[in-house]
């Protein structure tokens, strides 16, 4: 049969994100012919895989190309290396083009959201196989996938009220369905970052699976507790940070070994293969009927969100991402308690408000540089 072509390109080329097709298994491990995953994989592993514009536009016409693909199972959507999925856009382009240009980051925004409501939309269930880091949009996006199988040395969490922004890329929207209001409004607030372990407890992630490979044997993340254990006040403590010599000699561990995806992989293909052992047009109906929890948030709020990333580019956007591209490793971010001081004070936003705020991040950037 000569079937209509649905794409929207006829070929897919862009920098920074690559499509794959994975072959498919049976429960019994053989290959099923004529049948495959699409991997769609952020590849900008220098700047741990954040997604500049043209990384956005290539996520939304990889969805859709993989949405059309007959053949295709289900999607694997992750990042190049082993440190990072994505850590969310990219710093460097938002500081040295969008801060400070409002409507050209409405513009920009547009196209993320695209991105996000792509994932949502996608006519196959999406995997998010979480290679490392899913930090601030890498979070929003790794949370519009269907699943999320994660390595166990991943780390999940926001950065917005600490670099400038708030999650309205669907954080706000997606983390209180996962957790509950409180643990949300922690992560979405603090900004401190959870582990793997912490956040398959809190209902976030499918599974998770060990990486770390030391003297030829697979350890769970010696940098957190393991074990089921309660705090004294009956509270899981799963998850949690080790400190002091626990700590020390996990780090130790940490330095010895070596960081291997095997298992994740062989983790992502056993949920493919249960995927692909369904009927696929009930499938696809119980997974667009499970993704309208999502989309009801999503679709009411997204377009004013928009709007508000797009403003904060004068102000707390400008100099939050500016802070982080332009300081040192020892700081980067703004002088928040100056800028309420100053705030306080009636001072009003512009340049001169910004590079104040910005002069600890600066002197720590000179400092590193010698």
């Amino acid at each position: 049969m000569q079937f209509k072509n649905h794409d929207l390109i006829e070929s897919f080329e862009y920098p920074g994100v690559r499509l794959e097709r994975v072959l498919v298994k049976d429960p019994g491990g053989h290959v099923v012919d004529g049948l495959h995953a699409t991997r769609i994989t952020l590849d900008n592993q220098a700047q741990l895989n954040s997604y500049t514009t043209a990384m956005v536009k290539g996520v939304i016409l990889g969805m859709r190309q993989a949405s059309n693909d007959r053949r295709c199972v289900a999607v694997v959507f992750t990042g190049a290396g082993t440190r990072a999925f994505c850590t969310g856009g990219n710093t460097a382009e938002y500081a040295e083009y969008y801060a400070g240009r409002p409507e050209e980051y409405r513009q920009y925004m547009r196209l993320f959201n695209d991105m996000v409501t792509a994932i949502l939309h996608c006519d196959k269930p999406v995997i998010c196989r979480v290679n490392g880091m899913r930090i601030a949009g890498g979070q929003e996006i790794g949370m519009a996938c269907d699943f999320s199988v994660a390595q166990d040395l991943a780390t999940f969490g926001q950065a917005g009220p600490k670099h400038g922004s708030a999650p309205d890329g669907g954080s706000t929207d997606f983390l209180p369905l996962f957790v509950g209001m409180e643990r949300a409004m922690e992560s979405c607030t603090l900004c401190e970052h959870w582990s793997a372990h912490k956040a398959h407890r809190l209902g976030l992630l499918t599974a998770i699976v060990p990486a770390l490979k030391v003297d030829g044997a697979f350890v769970p993340n010696p940098l957190v507790v393991t074990d089921r254990l309660l705090d004294p006040f009956g509270r899981p403590v799963l998850g949690e940070p080790r400190s002091g010599e626990e700590r020390a000699r996990g780090k130790e561990l940490l330095a010895r070994g070596s960081v291997d995806l095997s298992l994740l992989d062989a983790e992502v293909d056993r949920l493919v293969t249960s995927l692909a052992m369904t009927m696929p047009g009930c499938l696809t109906k119980t997974i667009e009927s499970v993704r309208k929890h999502k989309l009801q948030h999503w679709d009411r709020n997204r377009e004013t969100n928009r709007a508000w990333l797009g403003l904060n580019m004068m102000t707390e956007g400008r100099a939050g991402f500016r802070a982080f591209h332009e300081g040192g490793r020892a700081c980067r971010e703004p002088d928040f308690l100056l800028l309420r001081q100053r705030l306080a004070e009636g001072a009003t936003w512009g340049e001169e408000l910004t590079l104040a705020v910005l002069e600890k991040a600066h002197a720590s950037a000179e400092n590193a540089r010698g």
